[in-house]
């Protein structure tokens, strides 16, 4: 169990970075109206804000670089919790930017998962 909780995870991290980094308004279809996303200590909720958050930051592209993973199963239905650690480097900037971010999937259909819950921080050393 615990091996498809990491697998999972990883898929999820993956496709997550890959749609910000390069079709960010896709990101809608992984968050629902009850989603929350907690940006930079902002907290905003439903699928419109969290989309128009995202696609309001100044900057189109950028490369996000992940250095750890780590996922948990959720009392929850069934959900995941999934905590990341890495760097983003945005086009032009010499240096990268640190972050952590924190995923609570909850399962929508067989093999499908929603973002219940999304907190986001820049890691300032």
């Amino acid at each position: 169990m615990e091996e498809l909780i990491d697998l999972v995870g990883k898929a999820f991290v993956d496709h997550y970075y890959h749609l910000f980094d390069n079709d960010r308004p896709a990101l809608s279809s992984l968050y629902q109206p009850s989603s929350m996303l907690t940006f930079e200590g902002q907290k905003i909720q439903s699928i419109e804000d969290i989309t128009a958050k995202l696609n309001q930051l100044p900057f189109d592209q950028c490369l996000h670089v992940i250095s750890t993973i780590d996922s948990q199963p959720s009392s929850f239905t069934g959900g995941i919790v999934v905590f990341v650690s890495g760097s983003l480097q945005l086009p032009g900037e010499e240096h990268h930017l640190w972050f952590s971010q924190m995923f609570h999937l909850i399962p929508l259909l067989e093999g499908h998962f929603f973002v219940q819950n999304d907190i986001f921080r820049l890691n300032y050393g």
